[in-house]
């Protein structure tokens, strides 16, 4: 599969002084605590919560660091102190990429016959290897129409759903980790896709894994353990981002990857792709 541009936003119109308090407040942070990271003054960050005072260009970059605030919600901050966003968002096909679709997919081809994907921050897959492809084989044509998106192919009752022998532990897994995405980013788009997913019905499946047999084998991390062909494969998945990103595309992709979890599983997909 080859990767597709990502989708663009409009940062949210509003002044520097609420958005900073948001982001203060939704991290825990004192405007004292705020400021001792910043090198700066409690007084002088309520009076840039307040509107008394504008900050400059350096030091909005610095309070969004030190309250971890994504790239693109970085240009809002900016935008709103009556600054030029400083991080650009380059479609993922623009040439100036080239060396980043390129290296992306090497690296999950390279990663075969193991499953690997990488997707952006509103979860659509904007590239996947023959291991993925495999595990996808069957689900219908309706959630294989892009652009692809992992949370509804994963937890779609049509989709990977009825596979998955963990399923309450798996999903359970992946709606925290979207609860987490969608209190970091403050994104109303991520917020309805976890709303959708979250209210999809539990398949109704035999063949979820019992009490006993999901502690009969010790795992490391919590396995994704999906039937496959009549087998049961079992994975541990790790994901990954860009360090340090300047661009916003960039700093919204993440790579998936899927580590066999036995040696069973490493053996069956060795023999299925060669």
């Amino acid at each position: 599969m080859t990767i597709a541009p990502s989708a663009t936003a409009t940062p949210a119109d509003q002044g520097i002084g609420p958005l900073l308090r948001a982001w203060r407040e939704q991290r825990r942070v004192s405007q004292l605590e705020l400021a001792l990271r910043a090198d700066s003054s409690a007084r002088h960050i309520s009076f840039v919560e307040t509107g008394r005072s504008r900050p400059s260009e350096e030091m909005v970059l610095r309070l969004a660091e030190h309250l971890d605030v994504p790239v693109r919600e970085r240009n809002a901050l900016l935008l709103a102190a009556g600054y030029a966003p400083r991080f650009p968002e380059t479609p993922l096909d623009d040439p100036a990429l080239d060396a980043v679709r390129e290296g992306i997919e090497r690296l999950i081809q390279g990663y075969e016959p193991y499953p690997a994907l990488v997707f952006d921050a509103a979860y659509h897959v904007v590239a996947a290897n023959r291991g993925i492809m495999m595990l996808l084989d069957g689900i219908p044509e309706s959630l294989l129409r892009p652009p692809l998106n992992t949370m509804r192919l994963t937890l779609h009752p049509e989709g990977l759903a009825p596979r998955i022998r963990n399923l309450r532990e798996w999903r359970g897994h992946l709606l925290e980790q979207m609860r987490r995405q969608v209190a970091l980013r403050r994104s109303e788009s991520l917020r309805a896709l976890y709303e959708e997913v979250a209210a999809y019905p539990m398949p109704v499946s035999g063949t979820e894994d019992s009490l006993e047999e999901a502690e009969s084998v010790p795992y490391f991390a919590l396995p994704m353990r999906i039937e496959h062909e009549g087998r049961t494969l079992s994975f541990i998945s790790s994901t990954s981002t860009f360090n340090t990103p300047m661009d916003v595309t960039v700093s919204e992709l993440a790579i998936e990857t899927f580590l066999p979890a036995d040696p069973a599983t490493a053996k069956y997909l060795h023999t299925l792709l060669p």
